[in-house]
């Protein structure tokens, strides 16, 4: 009975290996046609990416940020303003807030352009000038004041029972240094201005910068302070032995207008102190120096030695030399050579802006340029520059 009913049943019923032959090939069929659609997915995919490309090689896409040129619009318009007058071009940059610089109404002239404003600069700076040694600093006010601590923190040894007494408190000293006008004026012709092959703009900076370095150089050093800048050689000196703040201390010759031989040289370097002398420097003009070249040491060697590298400066027992053609030749109580940390004893107080006002009507048939610039300077630091007076005592 069991053995008839296992048969019916198996011949009825489909085998297990047709099924899974079954399967097998719907699996194929249906992976054949997934893999056609991936084909074509893809295809469509390629060209898409092609015509995409194509559309970028055509027709380029602008950069979405790229640098901009500032100076431009107002180099530009300063250029126009300075051949013809035309200030149009400067005005509309007062109100371009992407502007680097702006212009200044036509009463006090127009700001020079950065490229001509930094041609100017670094012409005074490679000037024969105290400028090249002293402390530079850019101000926007009318003043610059410095603050110096000229004297000591009192100081004293205790032990653990002992009372401690009161040490004494130092005094700030404040030094204010006025800014003053500096002004030039070059003409040129408008037959000139008009051809646009002569450089203006080059020609302007250097004219400027001539009269400029030349004018500030002598104020650094003889400056009386009025409408000028104060010259270190204007505050009244003293013996060193007997110097006190406000004055310059001097070292002397021991000869009338004259050297006595290269002992007078040592005693300024050594009166100036110690924490001075790592960075000081020491200041003549031409005469001066061919003098004190041909000054030597007991031994017979030269006290000047050349820089051994191109563009090092000479040295005197060990000290750079800066050639300043406004101090004063040897001669009876001069003081012909100064020695010093000029970059904490004297200061230079500038504004970075210049300006420049076009004149045609003053000179005709010329036009005039009045430029200007702010600047001031005076002695910041009492002890930190020495000078050798030519005299007995």
């Amino acid at each position: 009975m069991g053995k008839t009913e296992t048969k019916s049943r198996t011949g009825e019923g489909v085998s297990p290996v047709s099924e899974v032959k079954s399967a097998v090939t719907g699996f194929m069929s249906d992976f054949k046609d997934f893999k056609d659609d991936i084909h074509q997915r893809l295809h469509k995919q390629e060209e898409r990416l092609t015509m995409l490309d194509r559309k970028s090689q055509t027709f380029a896409r602008p950069a979405l940020a790229v640098e901009t040129d500032f100076e431009a619009p107002h180099k530009k318009a300063f250029n126009a303003y300075l051949r013809s007058g035309e200030d149009d071009g400067l005005r509309g940059l007062e109100f371009d807030a992407k502007s680097m610089s702006t212009a200044v109404n036509s009463d006090g002239g127009y700001l020079v352009d950065p490229q001509t404003s930094d041609t100017v600069k670094s012409v005074l700076n490679t000037t024969a000038s105290i400028r090249a040694i002293a402390n530079v600093v850019n101000v926007e006010a009318t003043s610059y004041d410095v603050l110096i601590d000229s004297t000591d923190v009192g100081a004293g040894w205790a032990d653990e029972t002992s009372a401690s007494s009161e040490t004494g408190t130092p005094t700030i000293e404040r030094i204010t240094i006025p800014l003053h006008e500096l002004s030039a004026l070059p003409k040129a012709s408008q037959r000139l201005l008009d051809d646009s092959a002569f450089d203006i703009e080059g020609w302007l900076a250097g004219r400027i910068a001539d009269k400029f370095a030349r004018a500030e150089a002598a104020a650094f050093v003889t400056g009386d302070g009025i409408d000028k800048p104060t010259g270190f050689l204007t505050h009244p000196d003293v013996a060193d032995a007997s110097w006190s703040w406000g004055q310059i201390g001097y070292v002397a010759t021991g000869v009338d207008g004259a050297f006595a031989g290269g002992d007078a040289l040592i005693d300024l370097v050594y009166a100036l102190g110690a924490e001075y002398r790592a960075n000081a420097s020491f200041v003549m003009n031409s005469k001066t120096a061919g003098a004190v070249r041909k000054l030597k040491d007991n031994d017979g060697r030269f006290l000047w030695s050349d820089g051994l590298a191109a563009g090092e400066p000479a040295r005197l027992l060990g000290y750079p030399v800066l050639i300043a053609e406004d101090m004063p030749d040897i001669a009876s109580g001069a003081n012909a050579i100064a020695f010093g940390d000029f970059a904490s004893g004297y200061t230079v107080a500038e504004r970075p802006d210049l300006r420049v006002l076009r004149d045609p009507f003053s000179a005709k048939p010329h036009v005039l340029f009045y430029a200007t610039k702010r600047i001031g300077g005076d002695v910041s630091d009492f002890a930190a520059i020495k000078v050798l007076k030519f005299s007995v005592v």
